[in-house]
């Protein structure tokens, strides 16, 4: 790490020198559609995440067991019960 005067304006110009040589690699551009695909698909992922607790919070309300909700959301009661409980509460 640079600590006198000298070294600061060196080590900026070798940044600015590495920064001026740059070229970018073109395999490591990413594609611009894959981009917008990987982002629309978190979100709606994300939204059925928020359904999927909406729906379990409105199951226990009415008294459904995680056993039951473990069978719809695919795991035991307990995995389901460990997975939402602490979010619906």
């Amino acid at each position: 790490m640079p600590r006198t005067v000298d070294e600061i304006l060196q080590h900026a110009d070798e940044l600015a020198a590495r920064f001026e040589d740059y070229e970018p690699d073109p395999a490591d551009e990413l594609d611009p559609g894959a981009v917008a695909l990987l982002r629309a698909a978190i979100q709606e992922r994300s939204e059925a995440e928020r359904h999927v607790l909406d729906a379990i919070k409105a199951a226990r309300e009415t008294g459904m067991s995680w056993a039951a909700i473990g069978l719809f959301v695919g795991t035991s009661g307990e995995a389901a019960r460990q997975r939402y409980g602490n979010k619906v509460a």
